[in-house]
């Protein structure tokens, strides 16, 4: 089992901004278990969701 990217923000967004965490609220809003991440080595949050070996 892996994990896919659905979208990516940099880290360096405007103070109280969450963007990452709101698009994944939507996501999930509609049936994607969608998780945030950060990536150190890119400096950015990656919105995810799990997948199985058949996609």
């Amino acid at each position: 089992m892996g994990t896919k990217v659905l979208e990516r923000f940099p880290a360096g967004g405007p103070r109280g901004s969450w963007t990452a965490e709101e698009y994944a609220a939507r996501r999930r809003t509609e049936g994607q278990p969608a998780t945030v991440v950060m990536d150190l080595k890119s400096d950015a949050f990656l919105v995810v969701v799990p997948v199985g070996d058949e996609d």
